[in-house]
């Protein structure tokens, strides 16, 4: 399946909170959905979101009215993380969830009743600029994933997205990634642990990515792309048992959104600004990551066996169950 663009996540990755963000009814109003809400014969729906580039599609279709078009007065509600996403869905508390790929096949994994109804965000496929990446101090002896093995490594989370992607580049690339020690250390602590030699090595996403290239620091592998091309970093989800005719209205709104949202960046860019505070000069030179319109099965089913490889799954997943 094409990816429709050029995108920003963060990834995300893994359920962090990359940028700081204000909740739904703290953003600034923008653009024809400033009114959604306003009319009884709309149907009320809550997303639970982070507030990171990844969910810059979102906002832009609440701004472009997209969602008030199929009748829904959308409540965006903000959270740092899958951790809190996944039970508020399950609870019933969100209609809508935004989380990545790979915590939302471990959900399933665990017995909960969830699927995926809408691709979110992906990599821009570029091996030479994403908006994901491993950096490290020059002269410290890694300049190629190979060289990785048997290092301090940190990332957002373990046991997720982001290590297994790079455990995944590093066996590619002829080394045993099983020596790899990773570590948990926040995206915004990332950059300052690789200078003070606390890790050798840190996963980070967009926009410190970006500040890590400003600090001098080197890429060593972008490693969503270099793990595969088409990477559907992140995704929406719900219960299986949502309302049919509601999750439809909310698909339909979202496949305008990332249209709209990977065709104009600049839109990304200016909305952005409305629910971080990431400043102007950053959100100008960050890498944007795709908005697919489809979920890449294959992607994610590569990225699911990696994941049963390095025992973050027990199972492969029922991908006709899970997926769109």
């Amino acid at each position: 399946m094409k990816k429709a663009g050029i995108f920003a996540l963060a990834a995300i990755t893994a359920g962090a909170l990359v940028l700081t963000g204000c909740t739904d009814s703290d953003a600034p109003a923008t653009g024809s959905g400033g009114d959604s809400g306003s009319s009884a014969d709309l149907t009320p729906i809550t997303v639970g979101v982070i507030p990171i580039a990844d969910t810059a599609a979102l906002y832009v279709g609440e701004a472009e009215g997209f969602f008030e078009e199929q009748g829904l007065d959308l409540t965006i509600e903000t959270a740092t993380g899958g951790a809190a996403i996944v039970p508020a869905v399950v609870s019933g508390d969100y209609d809508f969830g935004f989380s990545n790929t790979l915590s939302l096949m471990v959900a399933a994994d665990q017995g909960l009743d969830i699927q995926m109804v809408s691709a979110a965000v992906g990599t821009t496929g570029d091996t030479t600029k994403d908006m994901g990446a491993v950096i490290a101090k020059p002269g410290s002896g890694i300049s190629s994933p190979a060289d990785l093995a048997g290092k301090k490594v940190s990332s957002n989370s373990v046991g997720n997205i982001n290590d297994t992607v790079v455990r995944s580049v590093v066996d590619e690339n002829g080394a045993d990634s099983s020596t790899i020690s990773f570590v948990e250390v926040p995206f915004p602590d990332a950059i300052a642990a690789v200078e003070n030699d606390q890790v050798d090595a840190a996963f980070v996403v967009e926009p410190f990515v970006t500040s890590a290239l400003d600090a001098g620091l080197d890429v060593i592998t972008y490693a969503y792309a270099d793990f595969d091309t088409n990477l559907d970093i992140a995704a929406y989800f719900s219960l299986n048992s949502i309302d049919a005719d509601l999750l439809e209205k909310f698909q339909t709104a979202m496949t305008k959104s990332l249209e709209f949202a990977d065709a104009n960046p600049d839109v990304v860019r200016e909305v952005m600004a409305t629910y971080t505070s990431t400043p102007p000069e950053v959100l100008a030179e960050i890498t944007l990551p795709t908005f697919p319109t489809e979920m890449d099965r294959a992607s994610i089913e590569k990225l699911a066996a990696a994941a049963q490889e390095y025992g973050v799954l027990k199972a492969e997943p029922d991908f006709d169950n899970l997926l769109p």
